[in-house]
C-alpha cells in the first residue's frame, strides 16, 4: 500500500494524471516540498505525456491512465482530467492502491462521489479533493478567527465567482461531455466555502441559466441553514464579477477579497473598532499547501485530511447534485479509457 511504502521510505512519489493547464501549474509547486516529487506523468496521447514530461523533468511519461497506475514507482496520483472521468480513475487508483487527490469538483455526481469515498474507505486508501481554497492561509486564518469568536455567532455568507466567457459550443466550457458549466469550475467554490463556515444546509434552492448546448451558464444560489442561517451565492460563465466572499457575524465580519478562492489577505471588521487586515500570502502558486497535506498524511499514515475530509466533500457534491436537479443539468459520470 501507498501508505505505508511511503511512510518506510519518507518520500511521496507522486503521478500526474490528465497534463492539462491546472495540472501545468500544480507540477510547478512540487519544488517547495522537501518529502514529495513528480516522477511520473500519463495521457491518453503519448506525444502529450511526453512534452509534460520534457517540460517539467519528469522522468516517465505514460501514454495511458493504466500504465501509470501499474507504475510501482508511484504512490499518490493528482486526477486533473476532465470532471466526468474523475469517478473512473479514482477508483482504477484506489484498486491499484494509489492515494489520491482529485481536482474539484471531485465528481459530477453525488452518486459517484459517495462510490469512491467508500472504496478509499474500505481500501485504507487516502483521497481528497483538491479544493485548494480550504489550505489557503488566509483562509486557514479566517477559520482560526471564526472558531476564537471574533465575529460573534456566524449567521450568513455571501460569496461570488464569475468569468467572461462568451459562448462557443467548441470551447470545454460549454460542452457537456468534458463536465462544461457553470457548476464544476466555478460554483464549487462558493458552495464549498459555504460548506466550510456553516456545514450542512437544509434547503437548496437554485435559479439560473443554461446555455444552448444544455450547460449551465449562470447561477444564484440560496442555500439554508439551522437556525436560519443562510449562504447567497452568485456565480457565471457571461459576467466578470469581483470574485469576493463574506462572513457575516453578530459582532463583526470578515471580508475576503478578491478572488476569495485563493486570497493572499482578509479583513476582520469588529464593530466598534477600525478594520484589521491581516495578510497571509500562499507558497509558490497556492497549489503547495494542498500537495503539503497529502505528502504530510501519507508519510504519517493517514487516510483522510482534517482540513478537507471526505465527508465535507460529500456534502458540497450532495448541494452541487440539487442545484443541478434545480437547473434541469443532468451531469453524467464518463468512462475513462485507462
Amino acid at each position: 500500500m501507498a501508505t505505508e511504502k511511503t511512510a518506510e521510505r519518507g518520500t511521496v512519489r507522486w503521478g500526474i494524471v490528465g497534463p492539462g493547464r491546472i495540472a501545468a501549474k500544480v507540477v510547478r509547486d512540487f519544488g517547495h516540498l522537501d518529502a514529495a516529487e513528480p516522477v511520473a506523468v500519463a495521457s491518453r496521447d503519448a506525444h502529450r505525456a511526453a512534452a509534460f514530461a520534457a517540460e517539467h523533468g519528469i522522468a516517465r511519461p505514460h501514454g495511458s491512465y493504466r500504465a501509470i497506475l501499474d507504475d510501482d514507482e508511484v504512490d499518490a496520483v493528482y486526477i486533473a482530467t476532465p470532471h466526468p472521468q474523475h469517478r473512473a480513475i479514482a477508483l482504477a487508483a484506489i484498486a491499484a492502491g494509489k492515494a489520491v487527490l482529485v481536482e474539484k469538483a471531485f465528481t459530477v455526481t453525488p452518486a459517484a462521489t459517495r462510490e469512491v469515498a467508500d472504496a478509499a474507505r474500505a481500501a485504507g486508501v487516502f483521497a481528497m479533493e483538491a479544493m485548494w481554497t480550504r489550505f489557503q492561509p488566509a483562509i486557514v486564518k479566517l477559520r482560526e478567527l471564526i472558531a476564537d469568536g471574533a465575529i460573534g455567532e456566524v449567521r450568513s455568507v455571501q460569496a461570488d465567482l464569475g468569468v467572461s466567457q462568451p459562448y462557443n459550443p467548441a470551447d470545454r466550457y460549454y460542452d457537456p461531455k468534458v463536465g462544461g458549466g457553470a457548476l464544476f469550475d466555478l460554483t464549487v467554490y462558493p458552495i464549498s466555502f459555504a460548506q466550510m463556515v456553516l456545514g450542512e444546509p437544509d434547503e437548496v434552492v437554485a435559479r439560473g441559466l443554461l446555455a444552448p448546448s444544455g450547460v449551465d451558464t449562470e447561477e444564484s444560489v440560496l442555500l439554508t441553514f439551522p437556525g436560519g442561517r443562510t449562504a447567497t451565492l452568485f456565480t457565471s460563465l457571461r459576467c466578470l464579477t469581483p470574485g469576493q466572499a463574506r462572513v457575516v457575524g453578530t459582532e463583526g465580519w470578515i471580508d475576503v477579497p478578491p478572488r476569495f478562492h485563493h486570497p493572499d489577505r482578509g479583513v476582520l471588521r469588529r464593530h466598534g473598532k477600525d478594520p484589521e487586515e491581516f495578510l497571509a500570502p500562499a507558497t509558490g502558486g497556492g497549489y503547495f499547501h494542498e500537495l503539503e497535506e497529502v505528502t504530510a498524511g501519507l508519510l504519517a499514515g493517514r487516510t483522510e485530511s482534517t482540513v478537507m475530509p471526505l465527508a465535507d466533500t460529500i456534502a458540497v457534491q450532495d448541494v452541487m447534485g440539487l442545484v443541478a436537479e434545480q437547473l434541469g443539468i443532468d451531469p453524467q459520470e464518463g468512462p475513462a479509457e485507462l
